[in-house]
């Protein structure tokens, strides 16, 4: 049976006092609703639905990229009606899973096993210790017979701990029966999607339920409050996944990771490090306190002293790298290498053994293997229109504080003087001093501020 999604993402979420809407609040390095979505891609669905409307031209333009329905809410009268909205896109046949987009943690597993339900009607309920302020299931002889919300429950009904999470997989025959119908009879004058329960009930449906493995997976995103909340249960979730793996984490509670990490064996990560995008760690690599690592690569052995930062780099085997290092985009390092405090690599690859361990910039540079880059040194790359390339060969000697200008060569084996600014092409094993001469200015005399 085909399998489309409906995602729920129309909310103002006045109380985020953002002008940016609530689905695109981030969590863990991404939007709640790209959450949402990349989850429901995973289960191989047909069609897409978002239904969106506060600031909708900021949701399309956040997902221009993806092949998605969307429908308008132009007014926000209640999840009901907000699900009616997908009527004349949503296919008669197969069935549909229904989700809100400030619902961001729901596990595929989870969809997964209530989209596999043998019943028309499925949804994702769970007991919960504190169920205040949520919609109570209330059974009979086992069977789900209806939602009460909290501020229409009786006494008795409020000692209920098994709770509505607001996710469904229904049949889309039975969506387009029963939307049809929904009224907004009641105190806030909305079409509640909860409504169609009871249709289905009164047809005699036998509505299935199925629970979450976590209770993060249903919890919902209102305020900031909440938002930070979830971020630190999540990230305190992946930090355990991370653990079991064998990862030290010297402290759970001070660890961030904003998309996919995989890692080897024996890896320690200090506090405050913050992985993002795609990060793949080798065996007993050593990160240091405050890095931020982001699609990249760190190869076995290789040790990142504190607060170094990387960007879509690739890092070889048993590399020396920081403390405060930068490797940008582009930047390759073979193995042993070694790169020290204040040293920043742009579109840069040193060959192994190759070291700059000071105060040096190398952009758009290939540097040869155990080439030594002396304290100061820069790779002098752009004009101010065009970049140029630098060629440093192996064995290399650069003296401190060299500027090297480029498109510019340096043969194997070349030294280069303190102080140089090379222009041209140096041959190999030369040495190669391009400074001024040292001269005494007769006459001169310092400025000095007026003390009167």
């Amino acid at each position: 049976m085909s399998l489309n999604v409906i995602i729920m993402a129309a909310g103002k979420g006045t109380r985020m006092k953002s002008a940016k809407p609530k689905v695109l609040q981030p969590l863990a390095g991404k939007s709640l609703l790209a959450h949402v979505l990349t989850t429901a891609k995973k289960l191989g669905s047909q069609k897409n639905i978002i239904i969106y409307g506060f600031e909708g031209q900021q949701v399309k333009d956040a997902f221009a990229h993806e092949k998605i329905d969307w429908v308008e809410q132009a007014e926000q009268l209640g999840t009901g009606h907000a699900v009616m909205m997908t009527l004349p896109v949503l296919p008669t046949d197969g069935k549909s899973l229904i989700l809100s987009g400030d619902v961001p943690l729901i596990g595929a597993e989870t969809l997964a096993k209530l989209a596999s339900s043998d019943s028309p009607f499925a949804m994702l309920t769970m007991n919960t210790p504190t169920p205040f302020g949520l919609g109570r299931i209330i059974r009979k002889d086992g069977k789900v017979i209806a939602i009460v919300e909290e501020k229409d429950a009786t006494d008795a009904q409020k000692q209920i701990t098994e709770i509505n999470s607001g996710v469904y997989c229904v049949a889309n025959e039975i969506l387009h029966k029963y939307l049809k119908n929904l009224n907004n009879n009641n105190a806030q004058g909305e079409y509640y999607l909860t409504d169609i329960v009871k249709m289905a009930v009164d047809d005699g449906i036998t509505i299935d339920t199925v629970s979450p493995q976590y209770q993060f997976e249903i919890e919902g995103v209102n305020d900031r409050i909440q938002l930070a909340n979830l971020e630190r249960t999540w990230q305190a979730h992946q930090a355990e996944n991370l653990m079991k793996q064998g990862v030290h984490i010297m402290d759970p509670a001070r660890f961030d990771l904003r998309g996919e990490l995989t890692v080897g064996k024996d890896v320690q990560i200090d506090i405050n490090v913050i992985f993002e995008g795609e990060c793949e760690i080798g065996n007993n690599v050593k990160i240091g306190a405050g890095c931020v690592i982001k699609n990249t690569k760190i190869a076995s052995g290789t040790v990142i002293a504190p607060y170094s930062i990387f960007e879509n780099a690739i890092v070889g085997e048993n590399n020396q790298i920081g403390p405060f290092a930068r490797l940008r985009p582009n930047a390759v390092t073979a193995d042993e290498v070694h790169i020290g405090n204040f040293v920043e690599l742009k579109n840069t690859q040193m060959a192994s053994g190759a070291k700059a361990n000071h105060l040096a910039y190398l952009g758009d540079s290939t540097v040869g293997s155990r080439t030594n880059v002396g304290a100061g040194t820069i790779t002098a790359n752009y004009d101010g229109v065009n970049k140029f390339k630098t060629t440093i060969g192996a064995d290399v000697r650069i003296g401190s504080n060299a500027v090297l200008v480029a498109p510019v060569t340096i043969g194997n084996k070349a030294t280069i003087g303190a102080g140089s600014v090379i222009t041209k092409d140096c041959a190999e094993n030369k040495l190669v001093v391009a400074r001024g001469k040292q001269v005494t200015i007769d006459g001169w005399i310092r400025p000095e501020k007026d003390k009167s």
